[in-house]
C-alpha cells in the first residue's frame, strides 16, 4: 500500500493557509502585540513564587477551575445568573463557539478590518466566512450589516468592542440593532475592555442570543493564556461539551486567581496606559504626514506614506510594531503601535520622528 502524501489527505483549505506568523522580538522594543508593558509589583511576584512552588503539578488541575471562576465573577462583575466558561486564551473560546454552530452551510459574519483569528478559525471549523467592510473612518456600516444579516442568516456574528486593529468603539445603538436583527448568536469580544470601560456585560439579560467574551491577555496576563465567555446557562451548557478537559492548567489557575484578587493593581496599570496613550496619540498627530485614529484600546492605528518602508526602518532601529499595510484596502499605509512604557514610547517617537525627517 502506497502512503498518501499530506497534500492528498489534508483539507485543501488548510493546505492553502499560511501559519499564523509571530515575528521574533529578541533584542527589540516590543510594541506589536497589545501587551501590558508593566510587570507585577514585588509583593505579588513573591506570592506567585510561593504558590507555584507549592503547586501539585503531578496532578491534573481542577477541570472546572472553580476557585478562579469565582474570583473572576467578583472582580469582573459578571452577573450571578450568567454562566462562565474559561478558555486557553480567547482563541480557544472562538474555536469552541464555531465548532458548536458549524452545521453544513453555517456562516460567520464579522466586520473588516477586524480580528484576524475570526477568519482563520472559520477556516479551521469549515464555516463560511462573511466580512463586511467598515466605513473609511472605521465606524460600523449599520445598513450594510443589517443587509448582510438578512441575506446570509449567520449562525454567529463576532464584533470586537473596541475593534482591533482600528481601536475604536462601535456605536452602541447600532450594536443593539445588530443583536436584535441577528437570527443566531452575537459575540461581543471585549478584549480591550480595561482601556475602554464600556461593556455589554450588563446587557446579557436583555438579549437571549448575546454572549460576551473577555481575555486577561491585554490586562497584563498574556503569558497565562486565559480567556472567558459569559452568558446564559442554556448556551454555555452546550459549549462546555466541546471544551477539552483540563484546558486551564494548574499554574494558570493558581496565578490568575491570586492576581485577580488584587485586580486594583491591574486597573492602576491600565489607567497609566490610558494616560500614555493620550500622550502618544498627541505626539503622532503632530507629526507632519501622519494621520492617527481614535483609540479606546491600548494601541494606536496611524497612517503615513511608505508605511512598509518605515516599518522596516523601525525594525532596523530595534523597534517592533505591527505592519498592516496592504492587509486590507482600508489599511493601506497603516501601522499599529502598542502603548508601552514611557521609555519605550519615547524611543519609538524619537526614532520615528528622525526617520520621517530623513525620508
Amino acid at each position: 500500500m502506497v502512503a498518501l502524501l499530506p497534500n492528498q489527505q489534508i483539507r485543501p483549505e488548510i493546505l492553502a493557509l499560511s501559519a499564523y506568523h509571530v515575528p521574533s522580538a529578541e533584542g527589540m522594543i516590543k510594541l506589536d502585540a497589545m501587551e501590558n508593558p508593566y510587570q507585577l509589583p514585588s509583593f505579588l511576584q513573591e506570592e506567585i513564587t510561593r504558590i507555584t512552588a507549592d503547586a501539585q503539578i503531578n496532578r491534573y488541575p481542577d477541570p472546572n477551575a472553580s476557585a478562579l471562576t469565582k474570583t473572576l465573577r467578583t472582580s469582573l462583575h459578571i452577573p450571578d445568573d450568567m454562566e462562565i466558561m474559561l478558555g486557553n486564551g480567547s482563541d480557544e473560546i472562538i474555536q469552541i463557539i464555531m465548532l458548536a454552530v458549524a452545521k453544513p452551510g453555517a456562516k460567520i459574519l464579522t466586520v473588516e478590518p477586524g480580528f484576524a483569528m475570526f477568519k482563520i478559525i472559520a477556516t479551521y471549523t469549515n464555516m463560511e466566512y462573511v466580512g463586511i467592510p467598515l466605513k473609511p473612518d472605521f465606524s460600523l456600516d449599520l445598513d450594510a450589516m443589517l443587509t448582510a444579516i438578512k441575506q446570509h442568516h449567520p449562525a454567529v456574528i463576532f464584533l470586537a468592542y473596541p475593534n482591533n486593529p482600528s481601536g475604536n468603539l462601535f456605536d452602541e445603538t447600532s450594536l443593539n440593532s445588530i443583536i436584535q436583527a441577528a437570527p443566531g448568536l452575537v459575540i461581543i469580544d471585549e478584549a480591550y475592555h480595561p482601556f475602554a470601560e464600556k461593556s455589554f456585560m450588563d446587557k446579557l439579560a436583555n438579549y437571549p442570543n448575546l454572549l460576551v467574551m473577555r481575555t486577561l491577555s491585554k490586562l497584563g496576563l498574556a503569558g497565562l493564556r486565559l480567556g472567558l465567555l459569559a452568558g446564559r446557562p442554556d448556551w454555555l451548557h452546550h459549549m462546555e461539551k466541546i471544551r477539552l478537559p483540563y484546558n486551564i492548567n494548574i499554574i494558570t489557575q493558581l496565578v490568575a486567581e491570586k492576581i485577580m484578587q488584587h485586580y486594583d493593581v491591574l486597573q492602576q496599570q491600565a489607567a497609566v496606559i490610558k494616560q500614555s496613550r493620550a500622550k502618544l496619540k498627541n505626539f503622532l498627530g503632530n507629526l507632519a504626514g501622519v494621520e492617527t485614529y481614535a483609540s479606546d484600546a491600548n494601541f494606536i492605528l496611524f497612517r503615513l506614506n511608505n508605511a512598509s518602508q518605515v516599518f522596516k526602518q523601525l525594525q532596523q532601529h530595534r523597534v517592533l510594531i505591527k505592519n498592516l499595510d496592504n492587509s486590507h484596502p482600508l489599511l493601506k499605509n497603516c501601522l499599529r503601535v502598542t502603548v508601552g512604557t514611557d521609555e519605550e514610547n519615547n524611543f519609538f517617537c524619537d526614532t520615528l520622528q528622525t526617520l520621517l525627517a530623513k525620508n
